[in-house]
């Protein structure tokens, strides 16, 4: 940590973000701490294609315009769902919208009809906050860091050093507006030859080659989703016949990279796969909404790798969005750091690297149950008899680890469902992933995904030799706790209220306001999972001594200031 402030007393927050794209607008609700640490509470994507406009005039039509606000007042529902101030809210819009001649009418439609205030970034700006990105992603804060974030309607060009920019550039490429240009692209040679010419006319107009060669790099890192795609097409093999849709262990130890010679075989496969109508359905599969425009960001990405002498480019989950939350931030936290917390930041990359966006989510919902969990025993630790006191002993430290274990502790699926957590578990212990953390240290983080279900650790465990039995125990038990209330969906999720009085602990579910249900989907309740939460209930009372009652926050809001408070009951005891 950058301070001595304690991890228990440095407040978090919640920040949403929303980037108002050429080709999708982008949600982002991530829960952050002024010492770096970054959570990613819920994403949620718009295929709203504003480009489609400006390829043909020059204004955002009113059909765009009713688009964009369908998708802004969804995100905005959600927003509100997870009661995040206004404050903590902010909306940016980038090339569609800076090109367009009505884009103050736009601005002004979204303010009136949703209520947001809207950003409209210059391309500096935008390069700016997709560098902040990605050092919230990247061990690259003291390194000389070439950024390039390929959107649907521009290109941004970022160098720096130490969260502090040398140089910018937005040039007017984006793989929406390419595509737009020249077609799909797909096993046209002729009109890929064009749109090859065509980029490396602009680019070399701008002046790229020469401004970036003066300012020089020592590392290239692509943020964007087209890159990211295309690394992933890397990882699974698809310039091969065979495509694995998970990829292989071997290529996810690489840890986010993408080398020029990779990056030739996806495009050639994309240009040149064969039979038309079979390859256009095999890129459909694989790259779903974005198999529209891949082939033209992949074109582009090939031709700014040779431009700018790019041999190996590192592949960053973080860009814009995250970049913007972490601008605000900097404005709410005095002294924010961008490089803090760089180990967190591993932990994030490796559930990054094996899980989809639904288990990131899925993770992170656990971590977030764990962690009111914690800090409800923390609070309560007074109360405890001696036979329970050991909560006392809790360090910051064993937040983190709790954390880790809920973000990691269903990585396994990318092998196989079955036995996933044995997987999760050697995953960690095998992968080489975990940064600044001791061989002791990870250890811990991996026993708690292995146990996180099937049987609970037996006493004198040989695995558990090297720790404190009582308090590892006690972890497991959180850990558990939250994976059965998260992976069944019983709670349309806001977090927990934990408490304790002399007749035993509570938990209460908060329930998100107003948070909309997928169409066909019935109401989660407690109900649906009583067998399995009753088995971890009886784990958590042979630990602590007392039963643990868990309730949803609308059976329970009367009471749950009466007898379910630590601070009034002490006076009791």
């Amino acid at each position: 940590m950058a301070t001595n402030t304690s991890y228990m007393q440095i407040p978090q927050t919640l920040f949403a973000s929303i980037d108002m794209g050429t080709s999708s607008f982008k949600l982002l609700i991530i829960r952050a701490y002024p010492n770096g640490k970054f959570l990613t509470i819920d994403t949620l994507k718009q295929p709203v294609i504003l480009g489609r406009d400006l390829s043909s005039s020059c204004s955002i039509s009113t059909q765009s315009q009713a688009r964009s606000v369908e998708s802004l007042l969804m995100f905005r529902d959600i927003i509100q769902s997870h009661n995040i101030s206004r404050d903590h809210t902010r909306a940016v819009a980038t090339a569609a919208v800076r090109a367009a001649e009505n884009k103050d009418e736009f601005v002004e439609c979204v303010r009136e009809k949703v209520g947001f205030e809207v950003d409209v970034l210059t391309g500096e700006q935008e390069a700016k906050f997709v560098y902040m990105g990605v050092l919230q992603f990247l061990p690259v804060f003291d390194r000389l860091v070439l950024s390039v974030d390929i959107g649907g309607g521009s290109t941004e060009f970022v160098i720096g050093k130490r969260g502090k920019v040398v140089f910018c550039e937005s040039v007017n490429l984006g793989h929406v507006s390419l595509s737009e240009k020249f077609g799909t692209c797909s096993g046209n040679f002729e009109e890929v030859l064009k749109m090859r010419e065509y980029v490396r006319m602009v680019i070399l107009e701008f002046g790229l080659v020469e401004k970036v060669k003066e300012s020089g790099f020592e590392v290239a890192v692509g943020s964007s989703g087209t890159i990211r795609a295309i690394e992933k097409a890397v990882v699974s093999g698809y310039d091969r016949d065979f495509v694995d849709n998970v990829g292989d262990f071997g290529g996810c130890k690489r840890d986010w990279r993408l080398s020029r010679g990779e990056l030739k075989g996806i495009v050639e496969r994309l240009c040149c796969g064969g039979d038309g109508e079979v390859e256009r359905v095999r890129r459909e599969r694989f790259f779903k909404r974005r198999s529209e425009f891949i082939v033209a960001g992949a074109v582009l990405l090939d031709e700014i790798f040779e431009l700018l002498g790019i041999e190996e480019m590192e592949v960053s989950g973080y860009g814009l969005g995250e970049g913007v939350v972490a601008d605000s931030l900097a404005k709410v936290f005095d002294g924010y750091d961008l490089n803090a917390n760089a180990r967190w930041r591993s932990v994030v990359r490796l559930a990054m690297r094996f899980n989809n966006k639904k288990r990131v989510k899925a993770g992170a919902q656990c971590a977030s149950i764990a962690k009111d969990i914690f800090e409800g025993l923390r609070k309560c630790d007074k109360l405890y008899n001696n036979q329970v006191k050991l909560i006392a002993s809790f360090e910051d430290k064993d937040l983190e680890y709790l954390e880790a274990a809920c973000l990691l502790h269903n990585i396994g699926h990318f092998t196989s469902k079955k036995g996933y957590h044995k997987q999760s578990c050697h995953i960690i212990m095998n992968g080489d992933h975990l940064y600044g953390y001791s061989t002791d240290e990870i250890k811990l983080i991996a026993l708690l995904t292995r146990f996180h279900r099937k049987k609970f650790p037996r006493s004198h465990h040989a695995f558990l030799e090297e720790f404190p039995e009582q308090k590892f125990r006690v972890l497991c038990a959180i850990v558990r706790l939250s994976v059965i209330l998260q992976q069944n969906d019983c709670v349309n999720l806001r977090g927990v209220d934990f408490f304790h009085s002399y007749e035993g602990f509570k938990l209460v579910i908060k329930e998100a306001r107003d948070q909309p249900y997928l169409p066909g989907s019935s109401q989660p309740t407690l109900d649906n999972i009583e067998a399995e939460l009753e088995k971890e209930l009886e784990h958590f009372k042979k630990i602590f001594k007392q039963e643990l009652l868990v309730v949803g926050s609308s059976s329970s809001s009367n009471d749950r200031k009466d007898k379910f408070t630590c601070e009034r009951d002490a006076d009791h005891l």
